[in-house]
């Protein structure tokens, strides 16, 4: 239990879900004028998922993407995937999971 946790936690860490938290209000702001109005609890669920899972998806890609750059970079090289905190398979299937 403490090892998922732990995952969690760290894949938390990697897609910056705090970055993707505070994006959200732009998000429901364009979902309010392209409705001229309040978008029903139903849209706000799915502009949520979309938002949520399009960010963390892009933001897994880009650390598989950038491993190798990251390993070699001292500033870099205890991110998550370099570092062998998570594998590079797990965040693969996070990423199917989020899109």
């Amino acid at each position: 239990m403490a090892t998922i946790a732990r995952n969690i936690r760290t894949t938390l860490e990697m897609i910056k879900i705090e970055h993707t938290l505070f994006a959200l209000p732009f998000a429901f702001l364009g979902a309010v004028l392209a409705a001229r109005g309040l978008p029903s609890a139903r849209q706000v669920i799915w502009i949520t998922l979309a938002m949520v899972g399009a960010r963390s998806t892009a933001m897994a890609f880009n650390r598989i993407a950038d491993k190798d750059y990251d390993a070699r970079n001292p500033r870099t090289k205890m991110r998550a995937i370099p570092a062998g905190i998570l594998s590079v398979g797990f965040v693969m299937a996070f990423m199917i999971i989020s899109a």
